[in-house]
């Protein structure tokens, strides 16, 4: 059965292009062609048609190849070139091939044109993979992987420019700043795939409430952002906002907490509210934890669960890993997950303080372990949360090292770990932190890797022990071929720097398969081992 061809032929003797084509459907091709021989017809045949191949002779009368290929780089096109002449000097040749063309062949010797074209079809084939994969790696370099939105980086870019835009030439520009309030408690309660479905739909209902030129964005989990461009400060609002405000009282309080807002945010600025303004609703939800918080370090009110990190490939080594975990104890004995309360704390510079909380409690709980099976029987290792907030403490690090020293226990028991971006924020303060730990005796990992623009290059910095690769990734590893790659690029660039990787959010059985099969090292997640409460026994006293 014949391969259809679309051919374009550069050619003034009818006969000649008659040749070519029969050699063409001799080697098993059905062309589809067209036979040009002057500027302005090749032009339009290259604009209205699309081309497998263009096949020119090198001297016509009112053309010639080198023409012919110049308009098809003015045009922009990846089309294999081939030169079929009657007579085409050594030298000619040469410079052809220099200007662009990928073969030449002699009238008298034809024989040479399919397999010609079959190489040069392959090699442009190749060619056209690695741009899309080129384009693709592009794309993701400047759009989140879920919603296919424009990302953090490429929004303030765009933001920038618009900043000096407005300098420049004095036009007016509006940013919308979106947070899901309570975001957290849709993964919790329905599920992952529930919440990346949720997001999915509001960034599509959000990108129908806005103009083509406008820029929408989702700039981190549950943020979003949106850039209007030439667009006075009315028609933001209008964009913005709806007609409900509230009582009297509502815009009095509104109008304070602005206020409160804009000198958070460095003073000597404007803060627009509008009704429904998310991170309003937000701001007001973590002012009351942050008095839950303090009472709940106050009364005792925390709680440490544990969560195992069990090996996935041979790991020659006895020892147990697990993870500590906080939760909030309610009155009503209600459980509140982390993600409730800590974007408050972080917020209102609580988390040293909840930090503090978790190493007192949880050494205290490993120096029970430690003392029930004996000084030479320790075999776990037991994984702490900082945050970047504890990292730029410089008292942190002494307050850490008498708690070992209080509490007796072998540092190699612990290790302590901290997100990916937190660490980079202050890089110098957490490569210090994390020399000074290890020099104690502890160990220490990096959480959510993967996460960051340029991950790999930390790892020449930040000296951990372990990787835990980003659970977004290792979530829809499954689904999305790219997330799979990166859990793959991790666990080899992670192995290459002698480290152990860990992967969060094993939540199937077929997620944890795919894990041992790629090689990673560790696993961790409700489809291994729900959080649970430390044992009765070992728990500490309030």
């Amino acid at each position: 059965m014949s391969t259809l061809l679309r051919v374009l032929i550069v050619e003034d003797s009818e006969d000649d292009a008659l040749l070519i084509l029969r050699q063409l459907r001799r080697g098993g091709y059905e062309p589809f062609y067209k036979r040009v021989d002057a500027l302005e017809p090749m032009r339009a045949a290259l604009e209205q048609q699309s081309w497998d191949v263009v096949v020119t002779d090198h001297n016509m009368p009112q053309f010639n190849s080198s023409v012919a290929l110049e308009l098809v780089k003015n045009v922009g096109l990846d089309i294999p070139i081939i030169i079929v002449s009657g007579s085409i000097g050594e030298d000619v040749a040469v410079a052809a091939m220099k200007e662009g063309a990928h073969d030449y062949i002699m009238k008298d010797n034809l024989t040479r044109l399919v397999p010609a074209i079959e190489r040069e079809l392959r090699d442009a084939e190749t060619r056209r993979a690695h741009r899309r994969a080129e384009d693709a790696i592009r794309h993701m370099a400047f759009h989140d992987a879920l919603t296919n939105l424009v990302n953090r980086h490429e929004f303030e870019l765009r933001l920038q420019q618009a900043l000096d835009n407005a300098r420049d030439r004095h036009a007016t520009h509006a940013m919308l700043y979106l947070d899901l309030d309570q975001f957290k408690i849709v993964n919790d309660t329905c599920g992952h795939a529930a919440g990346d479905q949720l997001l999915r739909q509001l960034a599509a209902r959000l990108q129908r409430e806005i103009r083509e030129s406008d820029t929408l964005a989702r700039l981190g989990g549950d943020e979003f952002g949106v850039l209007l461009e030439s667009c006075s400060f009315d028609r933001a609002h209008v964009i913005a906002i709806t007609g409900e405000s509230g009582s009297a009282s509502d815009i009095l309080s509104t109008a304070d907490m602005a206020c409160y807002a804009a000198k958070d945010q460095g003073r000597d600025r404007i803060y627009a509210y509008t009704e429904g303004d998310v991170e309003f609703a937000q701001r007001r939800t973590e002012m009351d934890w942050v008095s839950r918080i303090n009472r709940a370090l106050e009364k005792g009110e925390f709680e440490l669960y544990q969560q195992a990190i069990v090996p996935l490939a041979h790991i020659d080594s006895t020892k147990q890993l697990s993870e500590f975990l906080i939760r909030l104890r309610e009155e009503n004995n209600v459980l509140v997950p982390p993600g409730a309360f800590i974007p408050a704390a972080e917020r209102y510079n609580l988390m040293h303080e909840v930090d503090r909380w978790v190493i007192k409690t949880a050494f205290f709980y490993l120096a029970q372990v430690y003392r029930r099976i004996g000084r030479n029987g320790h075999d776990g290792i037991y994984f702490i949360n900082l945050s970047g907030a504890s990292l730029s403490d410089d008292a942190f690090f002494e307050f850490v090292r008498e708690q070992l020293t209080r509490n007796e226990l072998p540092p190699q028991m612990v290790c302590f770990e901290v997100t990916e971006t937190a660490a980079i924020l202050n890089l110098h303060k957490a490569v210090d932190f994390i020399k000074s730990i290890k020099n104690e005796g502890c160990l220490f990992a990096l959480d959510d890797f993967g996460s960051g623009l340029s991950s790999f290059s930390y790892l020449k910095e930040i000296p951990v022990d372990y990787l835990k690769i980003d659970g977004g990734f290792v979530r829809n590893m499954l689904d999305v071929p790219m997330d799979c790659a990166i859990v793959e690029a991790i666990k080899e660039v992670g192995h290459v720097a002698g480290l152990k990787i860990i992967a969060e959010f094993i939540e199937s059985d077929a997620i944890k398969q795919k894990l041992q099969e790629i090689g990673v090292d560790y696993g961790q997640g409700y489809g291994i081992e729900a959080p649970h409460p430390l044992d009765r026994e070992d728990a500490p006293v309030a």
